[in-house]
């Protein structure tokens, strides 16, 4: 299986593995305070272990967004509760990564992840769940042409509160 899902012009899509715990995790402990209340990620060894084997391709695909020039990690991308059936849905998580946020670099990358979901996963639809403080993450989500389709309070558990959530979703029509 081949770790490399997509390549765009400044940056590609490949599927998170063990030799990236180091860097993930220095950058996840060098991005605390952009991350705040809005993801939480792995901060440890075992943590990322536990993340890693959640990805089973099937229900759950975890991604990162590299640089073309350099390689290093720019952010990461996970389409989780992947549903078959009649729902072909997933639901995207992602998050920037120090020093690199800011640039762009993310909105690419969740747009390859998206691309990645409907031309390779076959799926119909795609969800965001995105905190209402989350100005950056509403903002990449709306230039990406998702719709907004509800308020869900207390919806998920981060950091130890029950936060309200808007939904956001896109979908392939064709």
């Amino acid at each position: 299986m081949s770790a490399e899902l997509t390549v765009g012009t400044r940056v590609l899509l490949r599927r998170v593995r063990a030799e990236d715990e180091s860097r993930f995790l220095e950058l996840v402990k060098a991005s605390t305070a952009l991350h705040g209340p809005w993801v939480s990620l792995p901060r440890s060894a075992e943590e990322f272990a536990a993340y890693l084997a959640r990805f089973d391709e099937a229900t759950a695909v975890g991604m990162v967004v590299c640089l073309r020039d350099g390689g290093d990690l720019a952010g990461m991308v996970n389409i989780n509760e992947i549903v078959r059936g009649s729902y072909q849905r997933g639901v995207l998580g992602y998050a920037a990564f120090l020093p690199h946020a800011g640039r762009g670099y993310m909105t690419e990358g969740v747009a390859l992840a998206v691309w990645y979901a409907f031309e390779r996963l076959g799926l119909h639809r795609v969800e965001a769940d995105i905190q209402p403080g989350n100005a950056g993450s509403l903002r990449l989500v709306e230039r990406l042409g998702f719709r907004r389709e509800g308020f869900s309070p207390a919806y998920i558990k981060i950091g130890g509160a029950w936060r309200d959530h808007e939904r956001w979703a896109l979908t392939n029509d064709s």
